[in-house]
């Protein structure tokens, strides 16, 4: 396979990533009591979120913390952890599917609420939920190239309003159970932040080097999955099966310049106990090496890979090697391995 695929990083770290959580909790009993009469009608057991996805509850903002909030709380805070001072950030990039606006980017605002100089570029990648892997990506390269020294990648969900307009069209009389499985996977969303602060790996040796990774895409799959905040309409079957088949055509090729099979986490995108134990089976991994956060907070967007992350770093040791694996509609997945 020729063109970037595969690529390598030779001097960029991780310094910090960070998290900030909604504080609603949303259990998905609650989303079966509202919808109890489609349900019945429809003759569909209550309890499909739990069993077939796994999402038990997820999260919701409330009135004291918008999205926008959110992710520039979560980014201040990752850059007081990686004691980076704000003046030195030479690019912010977020990475989040929800917008409020279709201009100006969601990343101005965040630049504001940062207080980063006017020298520092900013602007917003949206790539489905591949979003935060492509933009770690992107910054990687251009810490590497000398543009800049340090990166801020930051992502904000906020699922509330795809919520309220999903339960609505869900508890119509005249949906069909074709109509409502179409929208299932609408409910496994959540809301919540993301921050992670990338420099040169010479300047910062106590940083988690980014060694490099995989990229590739199925874009012949582009209409399995179609969403805004007025719903989000998918093709469950076809989505499982294409995205494993991209997901290991990607692993399989990568085997050639990369050794991934006995890493000490698999850091996954959330989107469900399916689509995990899936990979799990078909990449051959150890489940006790793949943390989830899908239960509790349900799929997170982009924002669902580095919430993960920031919760499972603090049991990583020096030396432990981690792979972030993403994929996300459209199809793309990307691959990328971190030296902590």
């Amino acid at each position: 396979m020729g063109g970037n695929a595969t690529f390598r990083h030779g001097n960029t770290s991780l310094l910090s990533v960070t998290t900030t959580t909604a504080p609603v909790v949303v259990t998905s009993e609650e989303i079966d009591d509202r919808l109890s009469a489609s349900l019945r009608r429809l003759r569909l057991p209550k309890g499909l979120l739990q069993r077939v996805a796994g999402v038990m509850e997820r999260r919701q903002w409330d009135s004291s913390m918008t999205f926008v909030e959110a992710a520039t709380d979560a980014a201040a805070r990752a850059l007081s952890e990686a004691k980076v001072d704000p003046s030195e950030v030479g690019l912010m990039i977020n990475t989040s599917v929800t917008r409020k606006h279709l201009e100006p980017s969601v990343a101005v605002s965040i630049h504001h609420g940062l207080g980063l100089p006017s020298s520092a570029m900013n602007f917003d990648i949206t790539n489905a939920c591949l979003g935060f892997v492509n933009g770690m990506t992107l910054a990687a390269q251009l810490i590497e190239s000398g543009q800049i020294k340090y990166a801020v990648i930051v992502d904000g969900e906020d699922a509330d309003e795809l919520h309220l307009n999903t339960l609505e069209r869900l508890s119509g009389s005249e949906l069909t159970k074709d109509e409502f499985v179409e929208e299932f996977a609408s409910l496994t969303l959540g809301s919540g932040a993301a921050a992670a602060v990338l420099g040169p790996s010479d300047l910062h040796p106590e940083g988690h080097r980014i060694l490099g990774g995989i990229t590739r895409s199925a874009t012949q799959h582009h209409n399995l999955c179609v969403g805004d905040v007025k719903g989000m309409f998918t093709d469950a079957k076809r989505l499982l099966a294409s995205g494993m088949e991209l997901v290991m055509d990607a692993w399989n090729e990568a085997k050639r310049d990369w050794d991934w099979g006995r890493m000490d986490r698999y850091i996954t995108h959330q989107v469900s106990a399916v689509h995990t134990g899936g990979i799990i089976k078909a990449a051959g991994l150890d489940r006790s090496r793949v943390p989830v956060t899908y239960p509790t907070l349900g799929n997170v967007g982009p924002a669902s890979l580095p919430i993960t992350l920031a919760m499972e770093a603090p049991k990583l040791k020096r030396g432990d090697r981690v792979l972030c694996m993403g994929v996300g509609s459209g199809l793309n997945t990307a691959m990328t391995e971190i030296a902590w």
